[in-house]
């Protein structure tokens, strides 16, 4: 069905909720391109950890779709790998910030508020185990309300 004249297409703007594989997927392919394309995360992921994406994309869609959709396909101890590496609260937050700006970008609903608060604990609970933070609240003024209103991590 045509719209008419001045009348805005909204069909487009609206955005769907993370609720299949497919999404989670997309959800990474696209975090990934921008870690990829960032002047302070590209070097860590590509320059000092080397990751193989072939193989270090399918792990993220099996965690990411272990956490959010209860697949239970994520098998694997991910602290360890990322323990070594030379971050600082800087690296923490930029990734934070992608990933929000990711779901934002593609989703929208209670799954997508979910994924922003499970990035907050992830990165809360490496940087304070690595040492990186010593004050245990430094990510959470990244903290809003999300459409769900629970807590979400806010975007800039």
């Amino acid at each position: 069905m045509a719209v008419p004249p001045g009348i805005r297409d909204n069909r487009l703007a609206m955005k769907s909720d993370i609720t299949t594989s497919d999404d989670v997927k997309r959800l990474v392919d696209t975090f990934y391109d921008r870690v990829n394309q960032d002047d302070l995360l590209s070097p860590i992921f590509n320059d000092v950890a080397k990751v193989n994406w072939d193989e270090h994309l399918p792990v993220m869609y099996s965690f990411w779709g272990a956490m959010l959709l209860g697949e239970g396909t994520f098998y694997g101890r991910p602290f360890p790998k990322h323990a070594v590496l030379p971050v600082e609260q800087a690296h923490y937050e930029r990734w934070l910030t992608l990933f929000g700006n990711t779901i934002d970008l593609l989703f929208a609903g209670p799954k997508a508020d979910e994924a922003r608060l499970r990035a907050l604990c992830i990165a809360d609970t490496f940087a304070m185990r690595t040492g990186v933070l010593k004050n245990p609240e430094a990510l959470h003024g990244a903290v809003g309300v999300g459409s769900s209103g629970k807590p979400v991590l806010r975007m800039a």
